[in-house]
């Protein structure tokens, strides 16, 4: 269910498992983190819930930031979900290094703007 009051436990969410994300692969290296596959699964699972809440956010939300690529954030929970034959560590890696950094700036923004 889609409440505003819930907004800010998504983002909470999404800082947790980038915050995860990046403790795994501390340290690490892209042929590191491919030939761990319990490291990778982590990294893969965490993003799917970073997917799976921003597709929980509400409308009003989402249409009120619209600088962060939601639809391309729930896309790729989509994708590796329902064609996770697709995902490959070269495209996890790419997420973790080009997207993710600015995710978590603009979800610290978010939760602080929203938290009273």
């Amino acid at each position: 269910m889609r409440e505003k009051i819930r907004d800010v436990e998504r983002l909470v969410h999404i800082r947790t498992s980038i915050q995860n994300i990046f403790s795994y692969l501390s340290g690490r290296d892209k042929p590191a983190m491919k030939a761990d596959k319990m490291c990778y699964h982590a990294v893969v699972y965490n993003i799917m819930i970073i997917g799976e809440a921003a597709n929980m956010f509400t409308k009003e939300f989402r249409d009120t930031h619209p600088e962060t690529p939601w639809r391309d954030i729930v896309d790729m929970r989509n994708v590796l979900v329902h064609g996770y034959y697709v995902a490959s560590p070269e495209f996890i890696w790419e997420t973790y290094e080009k997207d993710l950094p600015p995710l978590l700036e603009q979800t610290e923004r978010y939760i602080q703007e929203l938290t009273p």
